[in-house]
């Protein structure tokens, strides 16, 4: 089996940005974003995925912390579709509902090539330590857009604003690891059109 693995480096004059991933990894995370709160989310999806994830992120914070988790959400989109490659064998589809405490969210995954986004949810606080809460639905709108993955994500019931994003970010990263499993009895892509 090929290695699913991929490397990203984005520069602007916002942000600088270098990321590896690795979709059949070991848990192995190193990251630094400058955000608490957004690094311990990204440790989490990468445990609760099964993924190696390295990023380093040196962005404009003292403006705020838009522009860091945004291009955040582009290159680790970006490393998603180079790693998952041409797709054949992959199952495409991957789902999780998954509780956290008093939350419960959804989150459905199509690597289909087409990227659409879906979120539903608020969040009862403007921030969670220093990362704004509505960034969590800018991140990934900007991973499907640049993973060109179908996604939609639901909070279907919660009172704090942690356990929401954390069932977030947990959810995502089960419905990834689903959607990017290997089936041998895929022998080409999954689609009646014969490509992704």
């Amino acid at each position: 089996m090929a290695e699913r693995k991929s490397q990203v480096t984005r520069k602007t004059r916002e942000t600088e940005i270098k990321l590896s991933l690795n979709l059949d990894g070991h848990c192995t995370a190193q990251i630094d974003t400058g955000i608490g709160f957004f690094d311990h989310m990204l440790d989490g999806f990468t445990r609760h995925g099964m993924f190696d994830l390295t990023l380093s992120v040196a962005g404009d914070l003292i403006v705020d912390t838009h522009h860091s988790i945004e291009d955040t959400g582009i290159a680790l989109g970006s490393a998603i579709r180079k790693a998952v490659g041409n797709k054949k064998g992959m199952k495409r589809y991957g789902s999780c509902i998954l509780p956290m405490d008093e939350t419960l969210v959804l989150c459905a995954i199509d690597i289909s090539g087409r990227p659409y986004f879906s979120f539903e949810g608020t969040f009862p606080t403007e921030k969670i330590g220093y990362m704004d809460t509505e960034m969590i639905r800018e991140f990934f709108y900007a991973i499907s857009y640049s993973a060109g993955m179908n996604l939609h994500m639901k909070i279907l019931s919660g009172t704090n604003s942690h356990h929401m994003a954390e069932g977030l970010f947990k959810a995502f990263a089960k419905a990834l690891d689903e959607a990017t499993q290997l089936d041998p009895r895929i022998t080409d892509v999954l689609s009646t059109k014969g490509s992704l």
